[in-house]
């Protein structure tokens, strides 16, 4: 009889074990990417040199750019998370693809703002139809549809199936957004990866120092931010739902 009961015992010891050592590695990864963070910013700030077209407003482009790079990512695990909650209805995928969209939708937001802020003094407007911006704002409208759809569904299994659906459908607006500029010649945003007409026309120089820039901040926002924030989402996903249990077992007694 001892041993029985301590089997239940040891394996609260493990999990809890588990349990200390993720949340260990998930607080050393957000003081990186915090660190990381400040540094790309002070690269931006004070590294890069001015551009000499544009001026001072040429800084933002480190976080239009990198904010967007971080958003695709993020939108890629509701891609992930949709197709292998599809084939084994495990509810951590569905929380992945949850926090994944809540994640891109926050940096593709960001993407916006910067995009607005530079708009401004370079083609003297807050906003223009081009087909860059506006497809990016398609974006966002899409996965900002996705969480009103989740919310507006109350059975959890169809709303988990319905979700993971539209998560690997809504890609293809990042997608767009990515490529809309090679697909299309009427457009004055200018394309940062790679040579073209409209890098003349927007008057972009791209030094050492820009480019440095430019790929540490890309990579720090395509890969530390988004990995931190999605990981600390879930987090507060599987918390909630341990919630959710605590009260039904409470109103079951």
């Amino acid at each position: 009889m001892s041993a029985v009961t301590e089997i239940p015992s040891i394996a609260t010891a493990s999990e809890a074990s588990q349990v200390d050592r993720r949340t260990t590695i998930l607080r050393i990864l957000t003081i990186v990417t915090i660190l990381a963070v400040a540094g790309g910013l002070y690269m931006a700030l004070g590294y890069a040199r001015t551009d000499v077209f544009q001026g001072e407003v040429q800084r933002i482009f480190y976080i239009h750019v990198a904010s967007f790079a971080g958003a695709f990512v993020a939108f890629c695990a509701p891609v992930l998370g949709g197709i292998m909650y599809l084939r084994t209805r495990n509810v951590k995928w569905d929380t992945l693809a949850l926090a994944g969209v809540e994640v891109g939708t926050m940096l593709a937001l960001l993407n916006l703002v910067t995009g607005i802020i530079w708009s401004r003094p370079s083609w003297n407007t807050w906003w223009a139809w081009d087909v860059r911006p506006t497809t990016a704002l398609i974006s966002v409208l899409t996965y900002c549809a996705y969480l009103m759809l989740r919310n507006a569904i109350d059975n959890p299994d169809t709303r988990r199936r319905f979700a993971s659906v539209y998560g690997i459908l809504a890609i293809t607006t990042v997608i767009l957004t990515f490529i809309v500029i090679r697909l299309t010649p009427n457009t004055i945003h200018p394309a940062v990866i790679g040579p073209s007409p409209q890098n003349a026309t927007a008057q972009l120089e791209f030094g050492d120092t820009i480019k440095a820039t430019l790929g540490m901040n890309s990579a720090i926002w395509s890969i530390l931010v988004p990995i931190t924030l999605i990981w600390w989402r879930i987090r507060l996903g599987n918390l909630a739902e341990r919630v959710q249990v605590l009260k039904a077992q409470l109103v079951e007694k």
